[in-house]
């Protein structure tokens, strides 16, 4: 059994090489990324393994079945850069529904906590020997209210470490679980409701053609004044551009990205002696009131590693035992995972 594994990072291969050897699979490691140019050296392998940024559309997914490969495993939850209706009937698409809610979900709250007590100026101050502290007031989480868009396993851990600090939270999810909401004393409300009531959002939910740009001028003007933004979901939950328009209006205080719309050509990579050839990013990191992180929150030890194992099962099932769990399919019309080859 053999993967073609693109976009490879040094932190990838320890998790992988360790579960590829238990099962006796062999794994041929691509820096470049899997595109139209390069779907070709994937010719001849089982499968090929590939990451947010990977881009297989139309015409990745005829080159990969002309070249034998069955299957596409994703290692990662996000299924959005896969043309998914073209490959239905061609080729089967894996992927890793919930390998560590708490790593992203608590990567949300570091990047919150960091902007609102401003540890990230702290930082920079205190080691020039600058103890000042003026423009460094912050505001207290208790007592605030929190919107939360998606209560999936990430969401439902990032509300409950909210709930530690005594926040209010308001919910909104497609499928709400009202047993949750019971359980937990937190309120689901429509999208506008939240909007206009929440001191902070967190995105938490999947990039699909009705969340795409959920954040833009028309939301951004429904909530509160100086509102914060948090996105460790998809770039394209968020119009990046109305975004900065209502950071420099002071209508967003804060926002806290590990995503980005564009991120494809610059994350993962080091650019430190170029010029950004991208405007908006580089505004939005030039912003004091806005951290941008490199599409990290996934990078736990504890999260690689159920990213390797669920792959390598997914991959090992397939091939053997005809089990199809974790599956990507679609069943009238709606993107599932499958069980058993059935979809549920």
């Amino acid at each position: 059994m053999r993967i073609a594994f693109f976009d490879t990072k040094q932190y990838d291969k320890p998790s992988f090489d360790e579960y590829s050897k238990l099962n006796d699979i062999e794994i041929k490691y691509f820096e470049t990324k899997l595109t139209e140019d390069t779907a070709n050296l994937a010719r001849g392998y089982d499968a090929v393994c590939v990451f947010v940024n990977d881009y297989v559309n139309n015409k990745v997914i005829d080159i990969l079945v002309e070249g034998g490969v069955k299957a596409i495993l994703l290692r990662c939850a996000g299924f959005n850069n896969v043309d998914m209706r073209y490959a239905k009937g061609k080729i089967h698409v894996f992927r890793v529904p919930a390998y560590s809610p708490y790593a992203v979900a608590e990567h949300a709250i570091a990047m919150l906590l960091t902007s609102i007590r401003r540890i990230h100026k702290a930082y920079i101050r205190t080691r020039d020997f600058n103890f000042n502290l003026n423009g460094m007031t912050g505001f207290d989480l208790f007592g605030k209210t929190i919107g939360v868009i998606g209560t999936g396993k990430i969401g439902k851990v990032f509300i409950d470490i909210c709930l530690g600090f005594g926040m209010k939270v308001l919910a909104y999810d497609k499928y709400p679980d009202i047993e949750y909401e019971t359980d937990k004393g937190i309120k689901y409300v429509s999208l506008d409701e939240l909007f206009v009531n929440s001191d902070i959002i967190s995105l938490h939910c999947p990039l699909t053609e009705e969340t795409y740009h959920l954040i833009d001028k028309n939301t951004l003007a429904k909530c509160k004044d100086k509102v914060v933004i948090i996105n460790t979901s998809r770039g394209a939950l968020v119009d990046a551009e109305a975004l900065l328009e209502a950071i420099k209006n002071k209508k967003v205080g804060a926002a806290c990205l590990d995503v980005y719309e564009e991120e494809a050509d610059f994350f993962f990579e080091d650019f430190s002696g170029h010029i950004l050839r991208d405007d908006t990013l580089a505004r939005l990191i030039s912003m004091p009131n806005v951290i941008v992180t490199s599409h990290q929150a996934f990078l736990t030890e504890e999260a690689l590693e159920n990213i390797a194992e669920t792959t390598i099962n997914n991959f090992v099932g397939f091939m053997i035992n005809n089990s199809h769990i974790n599956e990507v399919c679609y069943r009238n019309g709606n993107i599932e995972d499958c069980k058993d080859g059935k979809c549920f």
